[in-house]
């Protein structure tokens, strides 16, 4: 399928999109949240990193086979393969959603929270314009042109711009900044094409649900993986699980991210989406520090209009849509 070949949409239909983008990038902050206080717990990132994945998994596997829809949509994975609309690499693009937790779990406490974000967004970026550029998501083959460029250049600044109160408190040689800075690029980089592969998943089973399943199935194995060479390696044993039923929610919110991204990148393209989500993670950051604020949280006008300055963003890049049709 080509974006060209794409029915028209009204205004009203990409403002519900755009909502649809804010909500999935929403649930991103919120899981953050609830991961790092399971890992404050635990005292193993690793391990809150893996019990998220296997929530989620638990989750996602009880709405596929107790829902009638999910039950349908699991029916048709063997007809897409046959059909060669999946091939069974899409079914790995949950580890690029473990490597990502992975490089979270490695540099934040290095080079702190703000740096991440701004090398997270910037890697999401330049991955949705190169993802959609090749073809990789189910919407074709996009060209790069002026407006997306500068949607993407207006996005990474806006998040510059409003991590901007923290960046200044952060002490490191450059050198070693950047050299730990490629580890959450990379993965805000495979993370647009995770997406990408998500959307192409959806649109052949006409549905995110299997998708999903596959992401967060991968996903826990390979976190599973990794947090037991962790403890053969250590020779720690794991401590004693909290008891609060809100420290496990974070799988699913990252079902709802999931899910909807893949849905969305059907309709808007990897970096349209990638970009809302975005907007929507700052967002969600920003109510979460005005309503429940972290210790160490800082709210100013910087962060306010940088959030802001996403939204713009995002209608830059889609302007090639709009004028289009």
């Amino acid at each position: 399928m080509t974006d060209s070949n794409a029915a028209p949409r009204s205004p009203l239909v990409w403002a519900s999109l755009l909502l649809v983008m804010l909500a999935a990038g929403m649930a991103i902050p919120g899981q953050g949240r609830v991961n790092a206080a399971l890992a404050a717990e635990t005292q193993d990132p690793y391990l809150a990193a893996a019990i998220s994945f296997s929530t989620g998994l638990i989750a996602i596997t009880l709405i596929a086979a107790l829902t009638p829809g999910g039950r349908r949509s699991m029916a048709r994975i063997r007809p897409a393969f046959q059909r060669g609309e999946v091939r069974w690499w899409y079914l790995l693009a949950g580890c690029a959603g473990a490597y990502f937790v992975l490089t979270q779990t490695l540099t934040i406490g290095l080079i702190g929270v703000a740096v991440f974000t701004v090398a997270v967004v910037t890697g999401q970026t330049v991955g949705g314009l190169l993802w959609d550029r090749i073809g990789l998501g189910p919407a074709g083959r996009k060209p790069i042109t002026g407006f997306r460029v500068i949607g993407a250049i207006l996005t990474v600044l806006a998040v510059l711009w409003s991590v901007s109160p923290q960046l200044r408190e952060t002490e490191h040689e450059l050198l070693i900044l950047l050299l730990l800075v490629v580890l959450p690029f990379s993965g805000g980089f495979l993370n647009a094409g995770q997406q990408a592969l998500n959307g192409r998943q959806s649109a052949a089973y006409r549905s995110p649900i299997p998708a999903t399943f596959f992401n967060f199935l991968s996903g826990t194995l390979l976190l599973l993986l990794v947090w037991a060479v962790k403890l053969i390696l250590d020779g720690g044993v794991p401590g004693q699980l909290p008891t609060q039923w809100w420290y496990y929610i974070g799988g699913p919110l990252g079902i709802v991210f999931i899910a909807l991204g893949a849905v969305l990148v059907t309709k808007v393209g990897v970096l349209v989406a990638a970009m809302g989500m975005i907007a929507g993670q700052l967002l969600g950051a920003l109510l979460l520090d005005l309503m429940a604020p972290a210790p160490g949280s800082v709210v100013t006008t910087a962060t306010v209009l940088g959030t802001v300055l996403t939204l713009v963003a995002v209608v830059v890049a889609s302007l090639p849509d709009f004028r289009r049709r």
